[in-house]
């Protein structure tokens, strides 16, 4: 794989040097159409380059080192209609334009340029209507990577996503290989509860069957991260966590061929290069990257090995017309330390009681991407993907608290093969004097999960091979899965300060299991009856989705918004294949459903010194799937209680949501700098949930996986060259499982204690060099986030302590 990527860069290299350096300048005035006197302060958008200007005091603006091709620049300012023109131009040519804008008999609302900025920190929303999406009056994030400073090496999410309010993060390893985020109370394990994309296409295992993200995009490879809350389940899949789209960079557009090298070291062994090599010609945008990473981790028995590859190539064959594709390539191996007791992880966080348990997975995703301008107002979009992958867990699944017998290991074994397309057709039209959007779109996915589990060898090395693979000791099931589903959402403007936007969604669920699983009878420790239960099973389901969402701009900078939309999330059969002695499934598992109602506050004040986003949300979560308990008898005849995996009942859950952001640089300041800012952050979260029907058993229990309190606070400081950045977070205690336990023999279930981490990050850029280094949990806090009922434990995982890194990054 890696001799095959390193002949692509070869060729891409030999590609580019051969083609000319020389560029282009597009130049000119805009003047308004009474007066024909110069417009100042007329905001010019290049959109292939994502560049930005205002005309000056002559009304002139200039875009330089421009790539032979066809480029689109928007005009606008108050009180005068916007203004589209499409320039084409050769290399050394310098194209001259005159731009005249009409005024308005009226005052009209202009369109929202696609270059909203970032705040110092690098938080956005979504605009009302960007690329082929509506988000209008919807809870969302947008996290700019471009200026977050900290540890990308590792994707360290508390830094990364720290001005994300409501994020309940697992920290399972200190390396980033898996992101497990949750937001409202649902379950972060390995983001299942969000759709989770990278370009706007699914990257999960089986985004019906097993909708697990065992790949997490290298951080350093992203231009940024896009998060909508629950009203994304009618654009996005009708899950109650919402949208989480992880979006790439692209070559530079002023460059033909620029490359990047950024190498860390840090403690506990950590090695991480990142290389990339991107850039623009003709019409022609590359990017392409190859990170290898590597460490032997917090904990003993910890190591770990990571490679990522990516390939983007896209051709601009038209003015309208432009098409690419993407391929990205990842496989990992980490040794699993296990899990530990309460008692133990007092004692020594650091200890590791499993020596014999891995985890390896192999990811191969494609995609194609067709986008098409019928005309300015009407753009079609079309996404199609395939995703082979596998994943494979091995060791001792059994209770913490027991010594490792070192007998057979448990091997579980998932192959992934599924492919999908998402096409998208946005329209802007006016109904009368007024903007409105509408959307439409049509979504295919099949998928087709393999699952098998039985003994593997009683070695410690990492041996992925079945004992007896014809006959297993466990399971073998296939998951076949089908979806189709149709959408709509329209935006109208009321008037220049409303807007009301409907939506529906159609589903078509189709899933089946077939296949076999066995269970043993013992007494004493000895297997007495060993019985084969072959199972065939189908479900379809159509349903539909409604949604509304309205927002009103009542002053400069400030909107208040609400939504009220409907969710639903299907049962996953590969959860009821696997033999967990620590877990036990309800067979009898049904769909949950739903709605999320979100109402908040958000904006900029004071010339834009100040950000906040305030909201109130309402989560109703009917059929949740918790765990609570059950009595069995183990393999040694002894009783003992264990976590029963079932529909523990209806959840409600409320809470509020708040970031704001204020730069102190620019109170004392007129106009941004580019000298320096210095800006501090609240990300603050109120969160309550509670059973409130359901079993017996259950009904008036807290709801699972939810800080009652959570806080991120910091700064950010920049002054020429020089950034740095300092969060303090803190996390409330909270139950990790339905029947609210505050302590089991195992660990698998009980509270999650509070705890708070410090962290703080230095960067230095000089030309083509950039230097950064930090300290992760700067006080070194023993804490842990989750305890597991399966790997990589069972028991407690606890978190990683202090560490430290150092990344040196050239470019040219």
């Amino acid at each position: 794989m890696l001799r095959v990527y390193y002949t692509v860069l070869f060729l891409l290299f030999a590609y580019c040097f051969d083609v000319s350096a020389q560029t282009a300048i597009i130049q000119g005035t805009v003047v308004a159409t009474q007066t024909a006197k110069p417009l100042a302060k007329v905001d010019v958008y290049l959109q292939e380059t994502k560049q930005l200007q205002q005309t000056n005091k002559e009304g002139a603006f200039y875009f330089e080192k421009l790539p032979t091709g066809t480029y689109t620049l928007l005009f606008s300012r108050n009180n005068y209609q916007a203004q589209t023109e499409v320039v084409q131009v050769e290399a050394g040519e310098t194209k001259s334009l005159k731009v005249v804008l009409n005024t308005l008999d009226i005052e009209l609302p202009t369109f929202e340029l696609e270059a909203e900025e970032a705040t110092a920190i690098g938080i956005r929303k979504m605009r009302d209507v960007e690329g082929t999406g509506i988000y209008a009056a919807k809870k969302s994030e947008v996290v700019e990577l471009g200026k977050v400073t900290g540890n990308k090496a590792i994707n360290n999410a508390r830094e990364v996503y720290k001005n994300i309010a409501g994020l309940n993060v697992w920290e399972s390893d200190g390396a980033g290989l898996q992101l497990s985020i949750g937001a409202r109370g649902l379950d972060p394990n390995r983001t299942s509860n969000f759709n989770t994309r990278q370009n706007g296409y699914d990257i999960s295992a089986d985004a019906l069957g097993y909708p697990e993200s065992y790949y997490t995009p290298p951080t350093q490879a992203l231009e940024r991260i896009e998060i909508v809350r629950g009203a994304a389940s009618l654009q996005f899949g009708p899950q109650f966590g919402g949208l989480l789209n992880f979006v790439f960079k692209k070559g530079d557009a002023n460059q033909s061929v620029a490359v990047t090298s950024e190498n860390t070291i840090g403690s506990f062994g950590l090695f991480s290069s990142f290389n990339s090599i991107g850039g623009s010609k003709n019409g022609h945008n590359y990017y392409a990257f190859y990170q290898r990473k590597q460490g032997n981790g917090y904990r003993p028995n910890s190591q770990f090995y990571q490679n990522t590859a990516y390939l983007h190539l896209d051709k601009q064959f038209s003015e309208k017309l432009n098409i690419g594709v993407d391929y990205t390539f990842m496989n990992y191996l980490a040794q699993q330390a296990g899990g530990l007791v309460d008692f133990e992880f007092k004692q020594d966080p650091r200890q590791s009681k499993r020596a014999r348990n891995w985890f390896r997975v192999h990811w191969n995703l494609a995609a194609l991407h067709v986008d098409y301008d019928f005309s300015k107002r009407t753009t079609f979009n079309s996404r199609s993907f395939l995703l082979v992958a596998q994943r494979e867990a091995l060791g001792n699944l059994k209770p913490i608290n027991r010594p490792d017998p070192l007998t057979e290991r448990d091997l579980i074994e998932g192959k992934y093969r599924n492919f999908g397309n998402e096409t998208r057709l946005l329209h802007r039209y006016n109904v009368g004097n007024l903007p409105a959007t509408f959307l439409a779109g049509f979504r295919y996915y099949q998928g087709l999960t393999n699952n098998r589990q039985g003994f593997a060898s009683d070695s410690t090395d990492a041996d992925f091979r079945f004992l007896n693979p014809t006959d297993l000791e466990h399971s073998e099931y296939r998951f076949p899965s089908r979806n189709m589903s149709a959408f709509v959402e329209n935006l109208f403007n009321i008037s220049s300060k409303w807007s009301i936007t409907p939506g529906m969604r159609f589903e078509y669920i189709k899933t089946a299991a077939d296949g076999y699983f066995k269970s043993r009878f013992t007494s004493g420790g000895i297997v007495l009856q060993e019985n084969k239960t072959n199972q065939t099973k189908k479900e379809q389901r159509a349903l539909v989705l409604v949604g509304l969402g309205t927002g009103y701009k009542f002053m400069k900078g400030l909107e208040m918004y609400a939504n009220f939309s409907q969710n639903y999330r299907s049962i996953n059969f590969s959860d009821l294949a696997v033999v967990n002695p620590n877990l036990i499934v309800d067979s009898l598992l049904s769909d949950e459903r739903g709605f999320n109602i979100d109402i908040g506050l958000r904006g900029k004040r004071w010339k834009d010194r100040l950000l906040i986003d305030a909201s109130l949300f309402y989560l109703n979560y009917q059929d949740r799937i918790g765990t609570g308990e059950i009595v069995i008898e183990d393999e040694l005849g002894i009783e003992k209680a264990v976590a029963y995996r079932t529909n523990i009942g209806d959840a409600r859950i409320i809470g509020a949501e708040m970031y704001t952001e204020l730069s102190l640089w620019r109170t004392f300041t007129e106009e941004r700098s580019i000298i320096g800012d210095f800006s501090v952050f609240m990300n603050a979260s109120l969160l309550q949930g509670k059973y409130v029907a359901g079993a017996r058993a259950f009904v008036g229990n807290k709801v699972e996986l939810i800080p009652p309190f959570s806080l991120k606070t910091g700064w950010q400081f920049r002054l020429k060259n020089w950034r740095a950045s300092y969060q303090f977070s803190y996390t409330g205690t909270h139950f990790s499982d339905a029947t609210n336990a505050t302590e089991v023999a195992d660990a698998t279930r009980g509270i999650i204690p509070a705890y708070h981490v410090q962290d703080l990050a230095v960067a230095y850029t000089y030309k083509w060099l950039n230097l950064k280094g930090g300290i992760n949990n700067l006080l070194n806090r023993a804490y842990f986030t989750r305890r597991a009922a399966a790997y990589p434990g069972p028991g407690i995982i606890p978190a990683d302590g202090r560490s430290f890194y150092i990344t040196v990054g050239l470019r040219w």
